[in-house]
């Protein structure tokens, strides 16, 4: 599996400055992840991009807020003088967004709870000061926009273990995808791409590697463009599904038929007795897989060798090592 990490040039991830240690935060501080600079660093290249302090704030500077006005517009405004920053907050990111077109991102972390970068659940303040949790910032809300299927999410969401995972899932994925349908790729090539993907899609969404592979089946008649397009949106959707403990023990029993004729009863017991502590939250999913990453080496098992499921992130990262 080591080809889907190596000779494809720097995965990309765009991220808000402070989350990267640098100081550019209303107070002057900053908001350091110790994951994305010391574990996923390792693996990624940053692009750090601070909203406020392009369109010249400064740091430090006054703090800034969503307001809602009586038209129910949302306004981006300073906090004691209400300096309005809309117009060229909006116009910036606009801008902003369209020109990371051209770093060829990944994926994208952005900071909770701020008025500019924050994903989801960001403070609106009403015409009576009362706050809702019900907005997004301005700089987020266009580059969701304009990126539908880039993988984008908030570094406190990054603390959950599951959502970790698909995140970074979503962004190896992504650039395996986008390498893809960069080339000279076939029809053909894109049946391959699904099929090694077969087992990752099923741990997310059994119906959608199903619609997939019948969108696959017929596409003969449809435009590059519109294949292309329509197999990314769906693709990236379906691995936006949490994949869930029963779908991987589904997934793991699948595979274990492609080692009937080669284990014997023993082992197979020793298999089956993995994936059910897996199941029942004794393991995590990495114990029953190392065993048949194992087997497929010992045996040579090729459909299995090439599915992307048994390694679809750095090992490193030891993103299955949590029950």
């Amino acid at each position: 599996m080591e080809r889907l990490y190596a000779s494809e040039g720097p995965i990309r991830i765009g991220v808000s400055s402070c989350l990267l240690g640098e100081q550019v935060r209303f107070d002057g501080g900053h908001k350091r992840s110790d994951f994305l600079v010391d574990t996923l660093g390792r693996f990624v290249e940053f692009v750090p991009v601070c909203p406020e302090m392009e369109i010249g704030l400064g740091a430090p500077r006054e703090s800034i807020r969503l307001i809602r006005d009586d038209t129910r517009a949302v306004r981006l405004v300073g906090n004691k003088t209400g300096l309005d920053h809309t117009d060229k907050m909006t116009a910036y990111a606009e801008r902003r967004t369209t020109g990371l077109g051209r770093d060829d991102l990944s994926g994208y972390v952005l900071k909770k709870d701020s008025p500019s970068c924050g994903m989801e659940r960001v403070r609106v303040y009403g015409p009576s000061g009362t706050a809702m949790r019900d907005g997004a910032g301005l700089f987020a809300s266009a580059l969701m926009r304009r990126y539908p299927s880039l993988p984008i999410e908030e570094e406190g969401r990054l603390n959950d273990p599951h959502l970790r995972e698909n995140f970074v899932e979503r962004v190896f994925a992504y650039r395996r995808m986008r390498s893809f349908f960069s080339t000279r790729w076939t029809l053909g090539g894109l049946v391959q791409f699904h099929t090694v993907h077969k087992l990752v899609l099923m741990a997310h969404s059994p119906k959608a590697y199903s619609e997939l592979g019948r969108f696959v089946a017929n596409v003969k008649q449809l435009a590059r463009d519109r294949v292309r397009d329509d197999y990314e949106r769906g693709f990236m959707d379906a691995l936006k599904k949490l994949a869930t403990t029963s779908r991987h023990t589904n997934v793991l029993h699948h595979m274990l038929g492609y080692l009937r004729d080669h284990l014997d009863a023993t082992a197979r017991a020793e298999l089956i007795g993995l994936i059910d502590d897996y199941r029942s939250g004794f393991v995590p999913l990495v114990v029953p897989i190392t065993l048949f990453r194992h087997y497929v080496r010992e045996f040579d098992i090729s459909y299995l060798r090439g599915q992307v499921y048994l390694e679809p992130h750095p090992k490193e990262l030891m993103l299955r090592n949590h029950v």
